[in-house]
């Protein structure tokens, strides 16, 4: 009797083990897949595309069709960030703020990462080709030039900035495209806003960085004598200010009124005004500064404009 409680009990704390593990790996995985496809990022991009399908849908938004970019952008965003940590790897292992990822830390297979790299970049790009041709080619536009153009060219020049600002500012397009169908003023707008946007924001990230970049051998940031260059506070407010014409645009087309696009020019000088601190001050600060701006910037202006369109 005894010994039969003792193998019954050893039995129950094995499959304890077992289910625990199987519950810690489980975890583990689903950790590892949303750092493959850096999650959180991949969700702000979304948001802009959803934005720009908001802003320039005149009949009202579908909610099915809402879903259906939103997965299709996922997806197809996904697959670019999977691809750009594959193509990484070896220089991931030299940062800090990347040497836990799954493929730098060994916890991922390369083949596994190309697997669902694949399998997400096929069905976000089918996806998208249900709004119309334009939205499929553009994803799988944003998705070559994110992972094959702009991955590589970081390791050689600073010219990878305004060259990876394209597949970042072709999210807005693809949301503007698949409302309208074509290709019309208002999506090249959206695009040059998330264009100009991203400069100021990249920079900052880049100097916050700069340090951990330069062991890995990435050209993030304007250099000068082999330094942080002191005026890339002065190109990000340059950057900045470029905003507020193409702010103006919108009500110019008819878009919105001229209400938001007086706050966004407002918003605007501000965000200036924060890489002119980080030119004067030239210290961590005033870069975390510049980074949260940025990354406020483009959210509350997208929301000002639909706000404006929609009521």
């Amino acid at each position: 009797m005894v010994r039969s409680i003792a193998l019954h009990n050893t039995f129950f704390v094995a499959r304890t083990r077992v289910v625990a593990g199987s519950i810690s790996w489980v975890s583990q995985k689903v950790t590892d897949y949303k750092l493959l496809v850096k999650f959180r990022l991949t969700l702000t991009v979304v948001f802009s595309a959803l934005m720009a399908f908001f802003i320039a849908s005149k009949d009202g938004v579908n909610p099915t069709a809402v879903l259906i970019l939103a997965m299709g952008g996922f997806f197809v965003t996904g697959a670019a960030n999977a691809l750009n940590q594959v193509l990484e790897k070896d220089y991931d292992k030299l940062m800090k703020r990347t040497a836990d990822r799954p493929l730098a830390a060994g916890r991922m297979a390369v083949s596994e990462a190309v697997l669902a790299a694949g399998l997400m970049a096929m069905t976000g790009i089918m996806l998208l080709a249900l709004f119309n041709v334009w939205a499929a080619f553009f994803g799988m536009l944003s998705l070559v030039a994110y992972a094959f153009l702009y991955t590589p060219l970081k390791r050689y020049s600073t010219m990878a900035i305004p060259v990876g600002a394209v597949p970042g500012a072709l999210p807005m397009l693809i949301g503007c495209v698949a409302a309208e169908g074509e290709l019309t003023q208002l999506a090249f707008v959206l695009f040059a806003i998330q264009f100009a946007w991203q400069f100021p924001h990249f920079w900052s990230i880049g100097w916050l960085g700069y340090d951990d970049y330069k062991l890995a051998g990435y050209k993030m940031l304007p250099e000068r004598d082999g330094e942080r260059d002191p005026r890339t506070g002065i190109y990000a407010a340059v950057y900045a200010l470029l905003l507020i014409p193409l702010g103006f645009t919108l009500p110019w087309m008819g878009v919105t009124s001229w209400n938001p696009a007086i706050f966004v020019a407002i918003l605007s000088l501000a965000y200036s005004a924060l890489g002119w601190n980080l030119y004067r001050k030239q210290d961590r600060k005033a870069a975390l500064q510049l980074m949260f701006g940025s990354l406020l910037y483009l959210p509350i202006v997208l929301v000002v404009y639909y706000l404006d369109i929609l009521l």
